[in-house]
């Protein structure tokens, strides 16, 4: 008995933990409810497929460009109010793309979106250590690690049911309430986390030539799809420029050492550059995976939305 109240975590500790959890909810199933949705936003707006791919394809290099963001203004702000803030950009921009005129328009709000979503989920991370402390991190994430695991799996499923009696703008609609929610309960029951470091120096080179590096190679890898095949000259073109800035990176961070964004010496550890590697094969896997197969259900097998989501 005593040890199970030594190891316990504190009830308040664990509502506050919900209420990240909350937060973070939102942009876990954007991630991939918008993939269910590419046949609609394909019909409504006379786009292709390629331009279409976009609006998914720029949330995810938004939300992977917005990571170090998160890391600098954490240091020098506290953690409460940048959650906050990037809670409330989701939200705006989550109403900007259901109101979207065009698919120019959507495309540049998910880009927002992204970016907002690429904060909070690294906060969420951050926050939830400096409530519980990183000892007492395993039993926290045993308490809230199913929703934070059920969010991109159920995205589908709820987005094939909005498809099915509701217009694709509800797929954005729907955040909306759900930020407003967290908002109040962030603002209401968190506590103000103090600034890590207020000196900390944000690494504008090394985060420029990363997004650089990321924006390069996505696209284009992106217009192999366009184009037919990985020979073309722009793909050819954009990944040689993106492995040439991903050496500039390397010659920069070397001399940078441990003030880099992304300090090269850690992909000396055979666990880390693993654990890179696994995320990258499985992103590759499981991203690729969720625009494709909605498209084959629907489109080659002639199911609803609903099956689409549930396959």
């Amino acid at each position: 008995m005593d040890e199970k109240k030594t190891t316990a975590l504190p009830k308040h500790v664990v509502n506050m933990a919900w209420v990240l959890v909350l937060g973070a909810f939102a942009p876990m199933l954007d991630a991939t409810m918008v993939n269910i949705a590419v046949n609609d936003l394909a019909r409504d707006f006379g786009a292709s497929l390629s331009t279409i791919q976009w609006v998914i394809t720029g949330y995810v290099l938004a939300t992977a460009v917005a990571v170090p963001f998160a890391g600098w203004l954490v240091n020098r702000f506290s953690g409460k109010w940048v959650f906050l803030a990037a809670e409330i950009a989701f939200g705006v921009f989550s109403l900007a793309s259901a109101l979207a005129w065009n698919i120019d328009s959507l495309i540049v709000f998910r880009l927002f979106q992204g970016a907002a979503a690429g904060m909070l989920t690294p906060l969420l991370t951050t926050l939830l250590v400096d409530l519980a402390g990183s000892a007492a991190m395993g039993r926290l994430m045993a308490v809230v690690g199913l929703p934070i695991m059920l969010g991109p799996i159920l995205g589908p499923v709820i987005g094939g049911i909005v498809l099915e009696y509701a217009s694709w703008r509800w797929i954005f609609y729907i955040n909306v309430p759900i930020v407003i929610l967290a908002t109040i309960l962030i603002a209401w029951k968190l506590p103000t986390f103090e600034a890590k470091n207020r000196q900390a120096r944000f690494d504008v080179v090394g985060v420029t030539l990363l997004a650089a590096i990321s924006s390069t190679i996505i696209y284009g890898i992106v217009q192999a799809s366009t184009k037919g095949d990985f020979t073309n000259t722009t793909t050819v073109a954009y990944v040689l420029v993106g492995v040439v800035l991903m050496e500039v990176y390397g010659v920069y961070a070397h001399f940078k050492g441990e003030h880099a964004i992304l300090p090269i010496r850690l992909f000396t550890r055979k666990n880390f550059t693993a654990a890179m590697v696994g995320m990258v094969v499985g992103g590759v896997a499981t991203n690729g995976a969720m625009l494709l197969l909605p498209l084959f259900f629907q489109n080659l097998r002639g199911d609803s939305v609903i099956v689409a989501g549930l396959s």
